[in-house]
């Protein structure tokens, strides 16, 4: 197996799962948000940010260098908003449509990277943090989808949706 199939897989898996927890969202839905604590994402927004903000345009940025200005921050620094000022999706579908076009970008991407690049090119993100190579920091992008994934099928079980390991695992 090659490293570029390695993330093509996971990609897959990943977004395959987030579709269908998306699915399990109803629209009068999308303004839960946990009562205990605080600044936790509203449904709306946990889905735009799956969808658009997950890994898509960060994996893009990685192969191509092509960075969104929301991964731009001042001098390096990228400034985290809180939950309530993040942007929201309007609609189950418009979720979709966005996740679609987010897997997408990453399967592209992961196909143009090329096998040679991703242990030979060391990228830093604009964010911050170590130099690594662009096998780690796509993987690091899928990993960060994933980590949302997670936090959506928590939402659903607060909700009181029937959902268990096999639906967070695609099993």
């Amino acid at each position: 197996m090659t490293l570029t199939q390695l993330l093509l897989d996971e990609a897959e898996a990943t977004y395959a799962v987030v579709e269908r927890l998306v699915r399990r969202v109803a629209d009068e839905e999308l303004s839960w948000k946990p009562t205990e604590g605080h600044d936790w994402m509203t449904v709306d927004q946990l889905l735009m940010h799956c969808a658009s903000f997950g890994c898509g345009k960060a994996v893009q940025g990685f192969v191509t260098g092509e960075w969104p200005s929301e991964a731009q921050g001042d001098e390096g620094n990228v400034h985290v908003p809180p939950a309530s000022s993040l942007p929201a999706v309007h609609s189950v579908q418009q979720a979709l449509d966005l996740l679609a076009e987010d897997r997408r970008v990453t399967v592209t991407c992961i196909r143009a990277a090329g096998e040679s690049n991703l242990l030979s090119r060391m990228i830093t993100a604009p964010w911050g943090g170590r130099e690594l190579c662009l096998f780690q920091q796509v993987l690091e992008m899928l990993k960060h989808l994933a980590q949302h994934k997670g936090q959506l099928f928590y939402y659903l079980k607060l909700m009181g949706k029937q959902v268990d390991s096999h639906d967070l695992w695609g099993v």
